[in-house]
């Protein structure tokens, strides 16, 4: 059965071995991730897969992912928290399966791509149900924010993310250009979509 966890230095090797699957593209968390320094102050951070060879590294990017979640946490200017979550399957608890975030709210960047769930599978583990279930699963986390409905987008091309987000209750709100808008219930169905904000 698919479960979520936070982010956990359990998963270092399964995480090293996804990220190669995943060739290194950013997808809500896998591949590398770097945020340049802003005039804003914030420092800037660097992860690859080379980086997070050894122990010591994976157990601070650990932190630095867990960390998010905090208001008070350094980000890029414009940036708003967000919560990650990790899938596994419980018959392979250190087994990394995708990651799925949760942002506290949106702000102009996210109401046009991304909305406040993102989640990437990695390769080997699609079209075995674990998005759909890491959605669902997330869903409460996202209503204990105070989010009802969460907006989620997905290329209209991409036809595997809507039905994940149809079969997790989503109504289409509009298609905008290449990008189809979806409000997902957390907590009370959504009858009429409101528009997007």
């Amino acid at each position: 059965m698919i479960r979520l966890a936070r982010p956990d230095v359990r998963f270092h090797r399964s995480y090293l071995a996804a990220h190669v699957e995943f060739g290194g593209a950013h997808r809500d968390g896998d591949g590398d991730w770097v945020e340049p320094p802003d005039e804003g102050g914030y420092p800037g951070i660097s992860w690859t897969r080379a980086g997070l060879e050894a122990p010591e590294a994976f157990e601070r990017y650990v932190r630095w992912r867990l960390d998010r979640a905090r208001e008070d946490a350094p980000r890029p200017t414009g940036h708003v928290p967000a919560t990650f979550f990790w899938a596994f399957d419980d018959r392979e608890p250190d087994t990394y399966l995708g990651s799925v975030a949760v942002r506290h709210r949106l702000n102009r960047a996210l109401r046009e791509l991304g909305g406040h769930i993102g989640y990437s599978v990695r390769p080997s583990a699609r079209r075995h149900g674990v998005a759909t279930a890491s959605l669902r699963l997330v869903l409460p986390h996202a209503a204990n924010l105070g989010i009802d409905p969460a907006l989620l987008t997905c290329d209209a091309e991409n036809v595997a993310s809507q039905r994940v987000i149809e079969a997790n209750g989503g109504v289409l709100a509009e298609v905008r250009g290449s990008t189809r808008f979806y409000w997902v219930p957390t907590a009370t169905p959504v009858v009429d979509p409101p528009p997007i904000p």
